[in-house]
């Protein structure tokens, strides 16, 4: 018992850890790139001049949008990573159990 409070404590620690862990991911040859942080929240979009074309704003959509995915699967998975250190191997995954910031 005093085992699963210890990495209950450690959990808790990682997740706060986690808001300033962050991953960067582009899209379209980095014409557009973003910043998320291991809590799955986005922190920053950056948007080069040259992806701005008013007449094909789909493909700019398209752009932010595949970014963004990206950069949260990435944040996703270094959250995993981080939670796994923080258990230690202890406690195997439940299936359906979604951690706050691990979707």
């Amino acid at each position: 018992m005093k085992q699963l409070q210890e990495v209950q404590q450690r959990m808790e620690r990682i997740q706060a850890e986690l808001e300033t862990k962050t991953v960067s991911a582009e899209a379209g040859g980095g014409m557009v790139r973003v910043v998320v942080n291991g809590r799955l929240r986005v922190l920053k979009i950056e948007i080069e001049r040259d992806a701005i074309d008013l007449d094909d704003l789909s493909m700019l959509e398209d752009l932010v949008t595949a970014a963004v995915n990206k950069g949260i699967e990435e944040a996703q998975e270094m959250a995993q990573q981080e939670m796994a250190k923080a258990a230690g191997g202890m406690i195997p995954p439940i299936p359906g159990l979604n951690l706050p910031g691990l979707a």
